[in-house]
């Protein structure tokens, strides 16, 4: 048995401890929102917290959270219970084309954002970098992590690649 924390609450899995996180969360917890990418932790689809640190649930081994907190899109609050301030800035900029890679995209400008409140552009770049958007969004979700901080950003900035 693998017992660790999943968006505030223990759980137990009897599972192969080499199982991925991925396949546990979306699996055995019935938690959809993760999203499988490319199984290699190259795309960042499947990007999630483990003890408040952004990782790639395709590829991490569920023994890894034995113990520990996990955190999906699945458990993402904001206060009273609204939207995160990250998915109401996704919202505001018009982010999502197809949205696959969405969850893991926002659970990375969270982790961004909880380290780095002011972040600059080539933060936001260096820490976005392993998420990839096949519809090109870049210029949307450098705008919506800059809204999410209170940085302004102008409306040029929004479809800059």
């Amino acid at each position: 048995m693998t017992k660790f924390e999943i968006n505030g609450k223990p759980v137990e899995v009897a599972v192969d401890p080499a199982t991925p996180i991925l396949w546990v969360v979306r699996e055995q917890l019935g938690l959809n929102g993760t999203k499988f990418g490319c199984g290699i932790a190259q795309c960042g689809a499947c990007t999630v917290h483990l003890e408040g640190k952004p990782i790639r649930s395709c590829s991490t081994p569920v023994s890894q959270a034995e113990g520990k907190s996990v955190s999906t899109i699945d458990g993402l609050k904001g206060e009273d219970g609204k939207l995160h301030r990250v998915q109401q800035a996704w919202i505001e900029a018009q982010v999502p084309q197809c949205g696959y890679c969405q969850s893991g995209q926002i659970m990375s400008a969270v982790a961004l954002l909880e380290k780095n409140p002011n972040p600059s552009d080539e933060q936001i770049n260096a820490a976005m970098a392993g998420n990839v958007c096949r519809c090109g969004m870049y210029g949307r979700i450098r705008k919506a992590i800059k809204m999410a901080a209170g940085i302004e950003t102008s409306e040029h900035e929004a479809v800059e690649a």
